[in-house]
């Protein structure tokens, strides 16, 4: 007789209800919504623009042009979705693992709100044509950065208190990297927008360091040092060296502050800075041996609690995009590979299977792994699997056919052929783009309605339930 099957493999529920101050987990929340609902907004112009490059007239107004929508998609994702989702996880991990309270939460929520209305003021600026003169990812006008800055400011002084008052005696390894991406941070916005020396080539060599420092001193610790806390705590063992996580962050503050350079191989920018900047960027392969060998090597022997886990997967997803979209990032510095791929449409999928490959996919890892445990319930665990696979198979598809066109698109212009032809030839890598962009904004729909599910319910009755949970039998 035929058996049912059923449509997914079974997921294992949580096995705790966090005991955590009620306060904190509405602050987690807040800031987790506010993450998704740019998300939302974020993607769906992403969505919209990878549209207008199969239907060149969709939304023929100025407003509506590509000039000015790119910018909102990618500063919304990058400070909206990404950044407000990490520190969404700090808040819990910080304190966590200093086993101490947050120094201040109003400070946090203070925090959230000045980011928030900076990226409001952010949109309307760019919608509107007023930028910073079209530099990729600043172009927000010097206010509304400053305005950002100070956010971020205000969380760093309160991590940073709440790891000075630890009761442990060590600084966790989350720490090193958490504390140390709000620090680079604020230093990369105050150089990125100080004017006095950004003159000519002066300013397209800051341009390369803010545009990959942002990235690798921002997003990058950032989630390396969440992955630190996540992984070894849902898999109940320790991380495999403590030693390679030290290494990992040391090597990434040597070798990446000198790698933006290499934005601008063959370009009036001095040689000797772009050969710099492309040995740094083989060194950071030191750097990436560390810590993704470190991540895996945790996971050894443990294929069967990934397995059973709806946000294990994730992670490991994170984890192999972290290596094989940084070991891209540095394959390209090469100017024999720089020469094929620079300005193409494969350095679009380069930046997508690094801030969508690797950061989305461990920061969903990490937002499935704590709020079950903090609110107590659970999202649907075939809409997980949804998000899951619409997220993974639509990158696949989104940056296969950008590396594939764009490496075609790269060599028609060596072969000095009209400009015309590389824009026919990527007519229809440009639709496999849209579908693969289609299928990442259904996934963030169905992300969207488990945060929801996932919404607290911080009765007195719930309260009492958390912390009979906690309670050691």
């Amino acid at each position: 007789m035929a058996t049912s099957r059923p449509i997914a493999v079974s997921k294992s529920n949580i096995d705790e209800i966090i005991d955590e101050d009620s306060r904190l987990t509405k602050l987690i929340y807040s800031y987790l919504t506010s993450a998704v609902g740019w998300l939302i907004f974020g993607t769906f112009i992403g969505l919209f623009l990878g549209l207008k490059f199969v239907y060149p007239d969709l939304g023929n107004y100025p407003w509506l042009s590509f000039g000015r929508l790119r910018p909102i998609h990618t500063n919304v994702v990058f400070w909206g979705w990404s950044s407000l989702s990490m520190m969404a996880l700090a808040l819990y991990v910080v304190p966590r693992t200093s086993q101490r309270r947050l120094f201040n939460i109003q400070l946090s929520r203070q925090a959230l709100y000045i980011i928030n209305v900076s990226i409001l003021l952010g949109v309307l600026s760019l919608l509107f044509g007023v930028n910073n003169g079209g530099q990729e990812y600043r172009e927000f006008i010097w206010p509304v950065m400053w305005l950002f800055a100070l956010g971020i400011s205000a969380n760093l002084l309160n991590f940073y208190n709440t790891v000075a008052l630890r009761k442990t005696e060590e600084i966790y390894l989350s720490n090193w990297y958490i504390i140390a991406a709000f620090i680079w941070t604020f230093v990369v916005v105050v150089i990125a927008y100080l004017p006095f020396y950004q003159h000519s080539l002066g300013e397209t060599v800051i341009q390369g360091y803010y545009m990959h420092m942002g990235v690798g001193m921002w997003f990058t610790p950032m989630v390396l040092g969440l992955t630190y806390y996540f992984l070894p705590k849902l898999l109940n063992k320790p991380i495999y060296s403590y030693s390679l996580g030290v290494l990992g962050f040391w090597t990434q503050m040597v070798f990446y502050s000198l790698i933006g350079a290499h934005h601008f191989v063959f370009s009036p920018v001095p040689w000797w800075l772009q050969t710099v900047a492309i040995v740094f960027s083989i060194g950071m392969f030191v750097t990436l041996f560390a810590g993704t060998g470190n991540f895996l090597l945790t996971m050894k022997g443990s294929f069967r609690t990934i397995k059973k886990s709806y946000s294990l997967p994730f992670i490991l997803v994170g984890v192999i995009f972290y290596f094989l979209a940084s070991g891209q990032g540095s394959l390209e510095a090469l100017r024999s590979l720089n020469e094929i791929w620079h300005f193409t449409n494969y350095t679009v999928a380069h930046s997508h299977l690094t801030m969508y490959g690797f950061v989305a996919f461990l920061i969903w890892g990490g937002i499935y792994a704590l709020l079950p445990r903090l609110t107590g319930k659970e999202p649907s665990h075939l809409l997980v699997g949804v998000h899951f696979w619409f997220a993974l198979i639509g990158l696949l598809v989104y940056g296969f056919a950008l590396m594939i066109g764009g490496t075609l698109q790269g060599k028609s212009w060596i072969e000095q052929q009209p400009f015309i032809n590389s824009v026919e030839l990527m007519s229809s890598f440009w639709l496999w783009r849209a579908i693969g962009g289609t299928f990442m904004f259904i996934a963030h729909i169905v992300f969207a309605v488990n945060i929801v599910k996932m919404k607290p319910v911080l009765s007195k009755e719930f309260e009492t339930e958390k912390k009979i949970a906690s309670e050691p039998i």
